[in-house]
């Protein structure tokens, strides 16, 4: 039996302790530690990682503070969008969504998508449709409506500016904050088994159907048992350009580097070279975790068999 981790992030960007209301600080340092317990929970009793990662994106995706499923921003239209994505390093096969509306946990469908579709990627009304066809959980519009989104939505839905997900700002601040809301876990379980998932609600105010790296496989999520399990958040745009979450496989692939090395050289060198900023948790198949960012702050932790654990939101 090898080590089994769990590690999980809840968007990075702009964080600072000076922005945060000590209430706030122990609701998101909580919903943090839920969601691992959950996670690693399944992974205790022999669980494999992608029941680990689905559950704790489920609860991720069920909490108000987190910028998916239920937490998710608001559009130019004035709804939430959401897109997800999992991938089984075991077998490489994968499932994502994008453009979802009043699905409750777009992970689960995902996860249908991977499982029972034939298909890798389903996209808006039709994966609407496949939603409904699998039974997955629906939900009315009122059960992702939240007042803070909603307040920093009006503050620019009349502008051509979209936004990557201010919290707690005053208004007049709200351009230079930047959060990168996006939820994300990997995991490697007791057979030695890696998976990566992520799930976002997107950017405020975002236009003409954009879609981010989340959902994009070797961009904002991967996995691949010989390497590793990766799942970023950050600017998406930079985070496709680079192939952000496949580049790290590729480094430790072909270059030998370690998890910890090949994470670096791309949230420190390759993103930064271009602009791009945010970062990524990892595992590999030893069971080491790696959370690696640019940014001001990340909401993240993780948890091994080995005992050790942390969740943490500043630099």
């Amino acid at each position: 039996m090898s080590r089994f981790t769990l590690a999980i992030h809840g968007g990075a960007g702009t964080i600072l302790k000076e922005d945060m209301t000590p209430e706030l600080e122990l609701a998101y340092l909580a919903g943090l530690q839920q969601a691992m317990d959950a996670g690693f929970a399944v992974l205790e009793q022999g669980g494999s990682a992608i029941n680990a990662i689905k559950a704790t994106i489920v609860m991720l995706e069920d909490n108000m503070l987190f910028n998916a499923g239920r937490g998710s921003v608001f559009t130019k239209k004035g709804v939430q969008e959401m897109d997800a994505a999992i991938m089984d390093g075991k077998t490489l096969e994968a499932g994502a969504v994008t453009g979802v509306r009043n699905v409750r946990n777009p992970i689960e469908l995902a996860t249908e998508v991977m499982l029972n579709s034939n298909h890798v990627f389903l996209s808006g009304k039709g994966a609407s449709d496949f939603a409904i066809k699998q039974g997955i959980k629906l939900e009315p519009d009122e059960y992702f409506f939240s007042q803070f989104r909603y307040d920093q939505w009006k503050a620019i839905r009349d502008s051509d500016t979209y936004s990557l997900d201010h919290t707690h700002q005053r208004l007049e601040e709200l351009m230079r904050d930047k959060k990168f809301g996006t939820v994300g876990a990997v995991a490697c379980d007791q057979q030695g088994n890696i998976a990566a998932a992520t799930s976002t609600g997107g950017m405020t105010n975002k236009k003409y159907g954009r879609i981010g790296d989340s959902p994009m496989i070797g961009a904002g999520t991967y996995a691949n048992n010989l390497t590793c399990g990766i799942s970023c958040t950050g600017h998406g745009e930079m985070f496709i350009r680079a192939v952000a979450a496949h580049d790290v496989s590729c480094l430790m692939e072909y270059k030998g580097l370690s998890l910890q090395q090949a994470m670096e050289v791309v949230v420190h060198e390759k993103l930064i070279a271009i602009g791009g900023e945010g970062g990524m948790i990892g595992v590999d198949a030893e069971g080491n975790a790696a959370l690696v960012f640019n940014s001001q702050g990340m909401y993240r932790g993780y948890k091994s068999s080995d005992g050790k654990e942390m969740v943490a939101i500043y630099k």
